[in-house]
């Protein structure tokens, strides 16, 4: 419902100056009922009329301000919220509330003696927190049916009728004042809901983008360290083996930068197949005896279960070359009852370093959990195990 960070929707700034002139209306309409009877009244002359008058322009302008502040600047009510120009037209408005009501009641109008009061008691309510609005409007009502029935007495007249009528008066006042009034909240609740969404999205896809960069990099120059190792190694004693690791080293690099330039695009997704692949080259290379076993149905996996599972297979190998001294390792992926299951297992595993909290696989395995899965890992003496699981059918907006 927003046009962007900064602003609000059109709808919702329409919505926003219906409700305003929704409000600001319905008060026109009930001090008009009540003013018409006695303002052109021939009976009700000099001062009386003079100061009512005056009571009913301020308890307008009050209104209309009051209005504006709670909805056109989308000022949430609170008492400790409330601002001292807030406070001032609240205590003028109410004041020429009580004016009106009293003078239409020394005046003998039993009917339409508690509108002003009950338009400006609504007006106050707005700006209450909701327990203090309902004991507000409560107490209105029950004052107000007092007051009448006592002026009903005093009058002669039926009291039953003369305090119903203005306590019904003040409910409905409050009834429709607070009715529309919870109407924009609510939208200016949903419209804050979706935007808080939006961050949150947001949020997901960089943390998203940051453990995908993190697998890309941390395997990446993995490889590169250790191929950059054995060229050093090699450079006195086999000076052509070392120029050809060199040469990889070079190649590897280059990859990683493809690789990164592609994530940042969002291009780039992992295969299984691949990383299985990859995996084995790699571990050879740094001397592991490399085992890999895949299922023939592994084609039955979606491409976005691949896409996952082959993240799993570059963090697990990542960590066999970061943190191990493997002298053999082992990968078996099956695919059975509708579920892929994908197993690596090294041994030789040591500590690893301080600081290194080992977020990849707990960032896989939430991923892993969202898509329907598990991933699980295990340390035995010197041997450890990740096995991961997968159904099948895997939505691809879940795995991306």
């Amino acid at each position: 419902m927003r046009d962007g960070a900064g602003g609000r929707s059109t709808g919702l700034r329409n919505f926003r100056w219906y409700t305003w002139w929704s409000l600001t209306a319905s008060m026109a309409v009930f001090l008009l009922l009540y003013s018409r009877r006695w303002v052109r009244s021939p009976d009700v002359v000099g001062w009386p009329k003079g100061v009512a008058i005056v009571a009913l322009v301020v308890l307008t302008v009050a209104a209309v301000v009051l209005f504006s502040l709670r909805v056109l600047r989308a000022a949430r009510a609170h008492p400790a919220h409330l601002g001292p120009a807030t406070v001032r037209w609240l205590v003028a408005g109410s004041l020429s509330a009580v004016v009106l009501g009293v003078i239409s009641l020394v005046m003998g109008d039993h009917e339409l003696w508690s509108l002003a009061p009950a338009t400006m008691l609504s007006i106050i309510a707005v700006f209450l927190a909701p327990g203090r609005r309902r004991i507000l409007i409560a107490s209105g009502v029950v004052a107000a049916a007092v007051i009448g029935a006592g002026a009903g007495l005093l009058a002669g007249e039926s009291w039953l009728f003369a305090a119903a009528f203005p306590a019904g008066m003040v409910a409905v006042a409050a009834w429709a004042t607070l009715g529309m009034l919870w109407a924009w909240d609510v939208a200016e609740r949903l419209d804050q809901a979706r935007e808080l969404a939006a961050e949150v999205a947001v949020k997901d896809e960089r943390l998203r983008f940051a453990a995908d960069l993190h697998d890309i990099q941390g395997h990446h120059l993995q490889v590169i360290a250790l191929k950059a190792e054995l060229a050093a190694r090699l450079v006195q004693a086999d000076p052509a083996r070392a120029e050809a690791e060199m040469r990889e080293v070079q190649r590897l690099s280059t990859d990683a930068l493809s690789d990164t330039r592609a994530v940042v695009q969002g291009y780039r997704r992992t295969t299984l197949e691949a990383e299985i692949a990859n995996a084995a080259k790699v571990l050879t290379a740094a001397g592991i005896d490399a085992r890999m076993a895949a299922d023939p149905d592994a084609a039955e996996l979606s491409s976005a279960g691949r896409h996952l599972l082959g993240l799993v297979m570059r963090e697990t190998t990542t960590n066999v070359l970061r943190h191990s001294r493997a002298r053999h390792a082992e990968a078996a992926y099956q695919v059975s009852d509708g579920l892929a299951r994908l197993r690596v297992a090294n041994d030789g595993v040591s500590d690893p370093p301080r600081g290194d909290t080992g977020t990849g696989l707990a960032a896989l395995a939430e991923r892993l959990q969202a898509a329907g899965g598990s991933l699980t890992w295990a340390r035995e003496g010197d041997r450890f195990e990740v096995v991961a699981t997968l159904p099948v059918e895997v939505a691809a907006g879940v795995a991306g």
